[in-house]
């Protein structure tokens, strides 16, 4: 599914990645989980051929970067980052937002097929979002817009989705409901790939975690080995404590530092 060998990134004096390796198996979910500046997101944009290593090798669904057309790779991948919301039209209508996902246009300029319209609505229906179908994008909360994101990346039925940071800006309430929709993913057949700072993110739906710090993977595999007090605490250098509820880990900071 996902294969990084070696990878590594500089920037004049900048070193963003180090030697990366990662390998993602088709059915697996992973969080990537670090600081900020640690090199999460670039990731991200080398896994949708938006950005190449200075060195290493990268395999995504099968193609080599660098020997095939990434553009083609791209209509197998759902993406949602703040950075693609910003770009949406505020005043297209929700369903027809939804719609651009089947062709990953940002607008449509030409009538839209009844059948992609169709999808589209029954994606907003599916999120019990049928109701704002009409209504300008604009308008929407924070949260919700989120939510329509989730339904614009699955229009064209990508075998992978990567997600940036959905839940970044949400409160409480808004948080747990994008959560609720993402772990309902499970039911999909889909491999998700989701960056965040946030350890109590990681819904059931995910199998798998990487720890990265200061570009390099400090670990990685399935969630129960990797999500330890050692491990959490040499990733973000704060002692903690972890508990699990109902498949989900919660942590808390030890008094004292």
């Amino acid at each position: 599914m996902i294969s990084m060998e070696h990878v590594s990134l500089r920037r004049e004096e900048n070193q963003i990645l180090d030697d990366v390796h990662l390998r993602i198996e088709q059915g697996e979910h992973w969080v990537i989980l670090g600081r900020n500046g640690s090199g999460k997101t670039t990731l991200l944009e080398m896994m949708n051929g938006y950005m190449f290593p200075s060195q290493g090798r990268i395999e995504v669904l099968g193609n080599l970067y660098g020997q095939c057309d990434v553009r083609e790779v791209r209509k197998e991948i759902g993406y949602i980052s703040q950075t693609l919301i910003e770009k949406l039209t505020p005043r297209d209508p929700v369903w027809e937002v939804v719609a651009t996902g089947a062709y990953a246009f940002l607008r449509f300029y030409q009538t839209i097929p009844d059948e992609v319209k169709a999808k589209a609505m029954s994606l907003l229906d599916d999120m019990g979002f049928a109701n704002l179908a009409n209504n300008p994008l604009g308008t929407l909360s924070q949260g919700e817009r989120k939510k329509v994101m989730l339904a614009r990346s699955l229009m064209a039925e990508p075998k992978l989705l990567i997600m940036d940071e959905p839940c970044a800006g949400l409160d409480l309430y808004e948080r747990e409901k994008m959560l609720a929709e993402i772990d309902r993913l499970r039911q999909r057949n889909i491999t998700v790939v989701y960056v965040t700072h946030h350890v109590e993110e990681i819904v059931p739906l995910f199998t798998h975690v990487a720890l990265i710090r200061d570009g390099r993977i400090a670990a990685a595999g399935p969630k129960h080995e990797v999500l330890t007090q050692d491990t959490i605490k040499h990733t973000y250098d704060v002692p903690v404590d972890i508990q699990w509820d109902n498949g989900r880990p919660w942590i808390r900071v030890r008094s004292g530092g």
